[in-house]
């Protein structure tokens, strides 16, 4: 939990630390589980600071290491967003095969899971998927997928569900429909702010740029407006 608050607020290095020294623990305890969850978790963080490749090899040790399918499915989606962020469309045979690998073991999954993956669910395939697609060009099917996902989130995953919103502005604005890009980039941004999710913030942060070809959009004005407030 200290790992993902420093993280949350762009404090990387105290976050690694952490990681590390967990992994550390779970070695010692021979708990392979924990261990891949905690090389899962430095990936993400590699990924998110757009080193790709040392994501996706990470990911690969991981996956070496780990047995049940709850903790093989969020991987597999990781190694997905991370292969289709790095290569695009040179990567979509490993970005599918990857994302098939995922659902696979989701079905197969059952109650038994680590507390570090038991919240993964048919939400979060959908909207992983979708977001590896949007890298991919398939602009179509990942607006789909990510508007699904983000309906199929229970209500207790208000974090999640603001990264989701962030996600569907994005794929809005990849078809060109900077209006309800603005809603859901407006919706991220005010449940962000209220529960506290820096993470969620600095999502829309890094969209706004693509709204100011937009600005006489309906709901454009009114989001850069937020976000500068």
């Amino acid at each position: 939990m200290f790992a993902w608050h420093a993280f949350d607020l762009r404090r990387h290095t105290h976050a690694s630390q952490s990681w590390v020294a967990g992994l550390h623990n779970a070695h010692a305890a021979g708990d392979h589980d924990m261990g891949a969850g905690l090389l899962g978790d430095l990936a993400y963080q590699a990924a998110w600071r757009r080193d790709h490749t040392n994501a996706a090899n990470i990911l690969n040790c991981a996956l070496t290491r780990v047995r049940n399918p709850a903790a093989r499915c969020l991987l597999q989606l990781r190694l997905a967003r991370t292969l289709a962020a790095r290569g695009g469309r040179s990567e979509r045979r490993a970005v599918l095969r990857a994302l098939s690998a995922a659902e696979h073991h989701l079905n197969a999954a059952g109650a038994e899971r680590p507390a570090w993956c038991a919240w993964v669910s048919e939400a979060d395939v959908a909207v992983d998927s979708g977001q590896a697609l949007l890298d991919l060009g398939d602009t179509g099917r990942a607006h789909q997928l990510i508007t699904e996902g983000e309906c199929l989130l229970p209500s207790a995953r208000d974090k999640t569900r603001g990264v989701f919103l962030a996600y569907r502005a994005a794929s809005y604005l990849d078809l060109k429909e900077p209006e309800p890009a603005a809603a859901a980039a407006t919706r991220s941004l005010l449940l962000a702010r209220r529960i506290g999710a820096p993470r969620c913030v600095a999502l829309v942060d890094d969209l706004l740029p693509r709204f100011q070809p937009y600005a006489r959009a309906r709901g454009v004005p009114e989001l850069l407006q937020l976000a500068a407030a």
